[in-house]
Formats: C-alpha cells, structure tokens, sequence
C-alpha cells in the first residue's frame, strides 16, 4: 500500500515516533523536592522547573510539593517559588506560564521523623492526582544531608508512597555526595535500594547533564575524524581539569573533612574520564552507556607508587584577581590544624588495549588561577624528520581540548608555518565555541536531569557499580593522604602547590595553563 502523499500539514506517525530530534515530554506526575528551603532548591532546582515548563516540556496537570518545617501555607510556598524563578530562571518570565505552573503547587509542613506529616504528604498526593490528573506519579527529590537519607526512605516507605506497579511509577534522585568512601558508599546504596530498586534510583551528577560533557559523545562517535587517533598509538596523556578561583569561605560546615578528591574527583572527574576512555556503545540506551562506562571504571587503577602520583595542597593567602584573600584556615569555620585539602591531583592507568600506557592526570582545586573545567587529550610529538631543530623549536604537542566550562566548546592545536621566507612552523589554534556556533542557548543541567528523571530516562545518571567502582579508585590516595598529616599550601591565585607540577616533571610531562 503507497504512503499517503505528503501534505504541509500532514505528518508520517510512524516517523514522528522514530524521530529522536523531538523534545519529550514527561507525562502527568508530581515532584516532591525535601530541603525545598536550602539554596540548592531556591537557585537550581525551582528556576529549572520553571524553564522546563517555559520550554513546553512538562505536562499540564504537572504538580510541585515542597516538604520542610516552616510555618508555610501553599501561597506562602507560590512566593518562595516565584521569587526564585524571578531571580534565576534561564528563560523569560511568561505570566501565563507561571499561572499555569503556581496552580500544581502545594506545600506540606513536617518533619522527617513524623509519620503524621508523611501521612499528610500522601493525602496531598492523593488530592493532586485527583484535581490535577497527575496519575499517581510521583518523584522524590532528597536535597538533604545524607544522613538524612534513611528516616525520610523509612518514612516514604512506611507511608505507602515509594511503591511502584504497572500504572503508576515512583523515583527516587539523590545529590552528591554519595557516600565518603566504598563502604559508607555500599552502605548508603543498600538503605536506598532497600526502599527504591536501582532502576528507580537517579543520583545526579550535575556535571553529565551539561551540553558540553554529553558531546564527547557526539565528538568521539558521530565523526570518524577522530576515532582512528583516539588511541594509545597516537595519544601522550590525557589531563582532566576542574579549577575554579573562588573560595570557601561560608562552607565550612560542608568542605571541611570533605576536601576537593571526595567532592569533585570521585564523582565529576572519574565520570569525565568514562566518557573518554570508554568504548564505542552498541547503542545509546542506558544500559549500554553503563555497561561501557562500567568496563572503563572496572579497568582504572591509581598510577603508582602514591607519593610521586598523586599531589595534594591547602590554599594560603595571596592575591586573586587584584584582591587580596585569605588562606583556608583563616576563613570562617575552619581551624587552625584543618588538614582538608583544596587542591588534589592524581594519575591513573587505565587497562585496556586502547589506552595501555596513556597516563590520565586528573585535578581540581580551588582559589586557582581561573574557573575553567576541560579535557585535554595531548598527542604524541611527530618525528619531524624533514624539519631541524630551529624550524620547531616553537611547535609544542597537538591536542584537543574540550572545554565544559565556562567557554563551552572545543579547540584543536597543531603546528602551522609562520609567513615569511623560512621554514618555521608555531602552534596555532582552531576553535569551536557553542555560544557562536549555535544560536539557541543551551539548557542548565539540572533541567535535563529533572526531566530524564520525570521520563524515567536513566543514561547520564551513575548507578550503582559507578559509585563503588570510583571509590575503589579513589580510596587508597585517600588512605595515603591521611597518613601524611597536612597537606602543602600553595598561594592563592596560582595552579597548585609544587608536588603537583613536581608530579609531572617526573614524567617529562606538564601541566596546561588554561
């Protein structure tokens, strides 16, 4: 039978389905956000909801909950809303939109420790699947301190509310940090699964929801550019970098026996180094993107011996952007014998026919000399056998640098000729950038990871495997470290304490100055 002839307002359903250019939109279900008064909620998570919902992309009847212990009624909770919106949404504010959206708010005051208030949590659920047609579908968003973590599962639980059938779904999300290191890690992923399956379990990593980490994806697999090259036979090393410049002054509650390997390595910077490292997947779907990423994990081990591949520092005072600053044990909350490191580094193998003998140096501190997040995959030099010594003296290593923050976009470096009459060849850069190549802006993480959740769309969320594998990883430069007592100090405004750059020189390597 012929397909019917095309028309301007005709559209094939069969390829409408197939067509993964579409956006989805989640179906009807409620979000749940517990810590709805801390700042995450009010500057990510809010604005987020509000952009989805600008964009088209939640379902009319959508429904937002907010549980604390504030004395709040439901217009009360509209104004904690609306404010946040005002103030840090992406997207301009649309009355009509936020009309729409502050109708699917309700508040339930409470404690996470009353069963009462949880009981109250579900007649307020019940209500909105019956005035809002939300179909029973309801996710928890804990935006809580881990510890947090097992009264309220108990109580959700106990209350009925983190049962799922055929008809109706329930999830689970998480926030960083899971766990402290692989027992506390398998420790806290058995409460949660006690409660929640893992397929219903999303822990978000807000750096794999930015545009730029999902496209090494793109990069690596869509463009036969690179895959030949994306080797040990080509490929030097490979540095991992999350600097920012700022301090920590105010988060001492949260940073202080934490340090920068617990808060940013184990989670970010072994994510990123997946997405490098890992095989072409058979396909996109969650499973496969896992599987893979689980296989590089599963081969990554800390180069050894530790004290010549790993480095670790404290910021002291000096100067940061023309402004003098303090060092971290004179800012507020942090005492004099804090032995938490800002700055750490690391080198790892990874064990696998690809990447056999390419060291990975991953790093991340604070108070450095920019805020900039990048991949850079470094070459190895050609031979240059028809060229002497002073044509390229000036030529260093190619690389590709795919830089996730805050200049999204990717850069080649290779050598080009400088105009004159003789042979000198200089490094020269090719650049692309999101902001100039594509005229949509791109959306913030926690939008595409509130809706994957909302989608039950489980691909840039780590499981379980991950979590504990990157501990395994990250344990014994943690074990080390502290038996070493403090760590160096290094002046703010610089790229690390000594043992960081001593740590490359070893290798004849060093680092980039982004």
């Amino acid at each position: 039978m012929s397909e019917p002839a095309a028309s301007d307002d005709w559209v094939n359903p069969l390829r409408d389905s197939r067509d993964k250019r579409l956006p989805r939109i989640a179906g009807p279900c409620a979000l749940v956000i517990f810590g709805v008064t801390g700042d995450l909620a009010r500057r990510k998570l809010m604005p987020a909801i509000y952009d989805l919902a600008n964009r088209g992309l939640l379902p009319p009847g959508f429904a937002l909950v907010g549980f604390a212990r504030r004395d709040w009624s439901d217009e009360d909770f509209g104004k904690i809303v609306h404010d946040a919106v005002r103030d840090h949404s992406r997207t301009p504010f649309r009355e009509d939109v936020w009309e729409r959206l502050s109708e699917g708010l309700r508040f339930v005051k409470g404690s996470f420790d009353d069963p009462a208030s949880f009981q109250e949590l579900a007649s307020t659920l019940a209500t909105l699947e019956r005035e809002r047609g939300t179909g029973g579908n309801h996710g928890f968003y804990l935006a809580i301190p881990p510890d947090a973590f097992p009264v309220v599962l108990k109580q959700l639980s106990e209350a009925g509310l983190a049962r799922s059938n055929d008809s109706q779904w329930r999830r689970v999300v998480i926030e960083k940090p899971f766990g402290h290191d692989l027992a506390s890690a398998r420790e806290l992923n058995a409460v949660v699964n006690e409660v929640f399956p893992e397929d219903t379990v999303f822990r978000i990593d807000h750096y794999l929801g930015k545009e730029t980490v999902q496209n090494i994806l793109a990069l690596r697999f869509a463009n036969q550019l690179f895959d030949p090259i994306w080797n040990a036979h080509y490929v030097d090393h490979v540095q991992i970098t999350m600097a920012e410049d700022i301090g920590l002054g105010g988060r001492a509650g949260y940073y202080d026996g934490i340090g920068a390997a617990r808060d940013v390595i184990q989670n970010h910077l072994l994510q990123l180094l997946a997405f490098t490292a890992m095989e072409e997947p058979i396909s996109f779907e969650p499973s496969e993107l896992q599987a893979e990423k689980i296989k590089v994990l599963s081969a990554t081990t800390l180069a050894q011996p530790l004290d010549e591949t790993t480095a670790r520092g404290q910021y002291a005072g000096g100067w940061q952007g023309g402004t003098r600053v303090v060092g971290l044990l004179e800012e507020d909350g942090f005492s004099q014998d804090s032995t938490t490191e800002t700055f750490a580094a690391i080198t790892l193998e990874v064990d696998t026919r690809r990447w056999a003998g390419v060291p990975f140096y991953l790093r991340t501190g604070k108070r450095l000399g920019r805020r900039v997040t990048e991949i850079a995959v470094i070459f190895k030099r050609a031979p240059h056998l028809p060229f002497d010594r002073t044509m390229t003296e000036e030529l260093g290593q190619n690389a590709l640098v795919i830089r996730v923050q805050p200049d999204e976009g990717v850069t080649m470096r290779f050598g080009s000729k400088v105009p004159g009459s003789s042979m000198e060849v200089r490094d020269v850069n090719m650049d692309f950038s999101y902001g100039q190549a594509f005229t949509e802006s791109s959306p913030e993480a926690y939008e595409r990871l509130i809706l994957d959740m909302l989608l039950g769309e489980p691909s840039l969320f780590p499981v379980n495997a991950e979590v504990e594998l990157s501990w395994e990883i990250l344990d014994p430069a943690l074990a080390a470290w502290a038996a070493e007592g403090k760590p160096e100090p290094y002046e703010a405004g610089t790229w690390g304490p000594p043992s960081a750059d001593e740590m490359m020189h070893r290798t004849g390597r060093e680092w980039r100055r982004p």
